[in-house]
């Protein structure tokens, strides 16, 4: 007997069904990453203001090495799913043993580089005199854990592959409250101060990439894979991954030529530019999360070839990120009396910010489908537009943002740009998505 088509409706709900099974655990993984700064900053905030102001500098510099390398999961995942979509669980494995590999050699250059180069490094952030011992010790010893967290990315890229964000949340779940419980321990039972915060969350890092590299190593022996470095393996995963890290780079540029506008618009609104900035980042996880949804489950329908239903989902997910984005654009109009007292007393800054608040809450639901064509598109494997998208994306913000304090803009002006900025990638992303040309099936792009 032949069974029935499913229903239009049907085919929503089991969309609707992957992309939430993916989505919410996702979410919670990235929300608990900055949780261990915040954690670290907690805690060492009460050795003294200097403690902390080198703690933040060194922290900066951490996150911004880590966050350039994000394409170690991003790519990961994108190969992981087309194999796992194909069938092939060993070649799946095996990929993503190669981006695990890299992981580890680009986290052995950064140590090589960084240990030298530490008081140098933290003098380029502009470190103050008392500040810097305290920044340079932390930066010493958390640079030991880079290897670590990039195995962390690159691991997680393999898991989501998998079409597994569960194990993620636990781990980062797990590895907050290790991180926690090791600096409050070192710290202060110890009385090693800012070097005691440093060696805790080294060691909740190298804890959290042994579990994920037991559950790799567990399904590589399950399905006779091998763990060996391949040199061939390692130098497609640097090939994928190239277009991603000028991705990302672009990006950041488009961030800290934001900041250092806001800079010279004067000190209230470089405040509220942080403010701003911090609830941007915070929305960004919610949106990041149905991306990532989209990496994983776009990879396992072209790795299946099934064109057809990789359209359909990719349809579905906008709709997604569009509904996240007008939820999310309420939900900051509504908090926001609320949640300008929270970071400020000052009613200037309060006053400055208001406006540009407005501007980020307009733009969420184009944010969201930003971020869902994105994460589209890198599950397609599809970087290298990516890569030349944000470049284009760049070269049109820059000026803009430039020109706002000659014109005499302020922040709302400015947040604007950011807005123009997110409606140049939607233009680019959705060109793309139209085109069709991001559709390249089989278990390789």
């Amino acid at each position: 007997m032949t069974q029935a088509p499913a229903t239009p409706r049907a085919v929503r709900r089991r969309h609707d069904r992957e992309i939430v099974a993916l989505a919410v655990p996702a979410f919670g993984a990235l929300v608990a990453e900055p949780l261990f700064v915040m954690a670290d900053s907690a805690i060492v905030g009460h050795l003294g203001t200097a403690q902390l102001a080198g703690l933040g500098v060194a922290s900066a510099l951490l996150m911004t090495a880590v966050g350039v390398f994000v394409f170690l999961a991003y790519a990961t995942t994108a190969a992981v799913a087309r194999r796992v979509g194909a069938g092939d669980v060993r070649a799946a494995i095996r990929q993503g043993m190669d981006g695990i590999w890299l992981a580890l050699l680009i986290g052995a250059a950064i140590i090589a580089a960084a240990l030298p180069t530490a008081p140098a490094l933290v003098e380029l952030f502009g470190a103050s005199d008392t500040a810097a011992p305290y920044a340079t010790t932390y930066l010493r010893i958390s640079v030991l854990g880079i290897p670590a967290m990039l195995v962390v990315l690159a691991a997680t890229g393999v898991l989501r592959g998998f079409q597994d964000t569960k194990t993620p949340l636990y781990v980062a779940v797990a590895g907050f409250v290790a991180n926690a419980l090791l600096n409050a321990g070192l710290v202060y039972g110890a009385d090693l101060g800012v070097a005691g915060s440093a060696w805790g969350t080294v060691i909740a890092q190298c804890g959290m990439a042994f579990v994920y590299l037991y559950v790799v190593v567990r399904e590589a022996r399950k399905h006779g894979a091998s763990l060996r470095p391949d040199i061939a393996g390692i130098r497609a995963s640097a090939h994928a991954g190239a277009p991603l890290l000028v991705r990302t780079l672009s990006l950041r540029a488009i961030l800290m030529i934001a900041t250092a506008v806001a800079a010279r618009l004067g000190d209230a609104d470089v405040a509220a530019h942080q403010i701003i900035l911090s609830l941007w980042s915070l929305l960004a996880f919610a949106l990041d999360a149905i991306a990532i949804a989209g990496q994983a489950i776009i990879g396992r329908y072209l790795g299946a070839n099934d064109a057809e239903g990789a359209q359909a989902v990719c349809r579905r997910m906008v709709q997604w990120g569009f509904a996240v984005g007008v939820v999310l654009g309420a939900l900051v109009v509504l908090a926001r009396p609320v949640f300008l007292p929270l970071f400020t007393s000052d009613s200037g800054v309060q006053d400055v910010a208001l406006p540009a608040l407005l501007v980020v809450a307009v733009s969420q639901p184009v944010s969201g489908i930003v971020f869902v064509l994105d994460g589209v598109l890198m599950g397609a494997g599809d970087g290298r537009y990516l890569a030349w998208a944000m470049i284009i994306t760049l070269a049109v913000f820059t000026p803009v943002a430039l020109l706002v304090p000659s014109l005499g803009g302020g922040l709302t002006a400015l947040w604007g740009a950011m807005a123009l900025m997110m409606a140049m990638r939607l233009l680019t992303l959705w060109l793309r998505s139209r085109s069709g040309r991001w559709i390249v099936t089989g278990a390789t792009r």
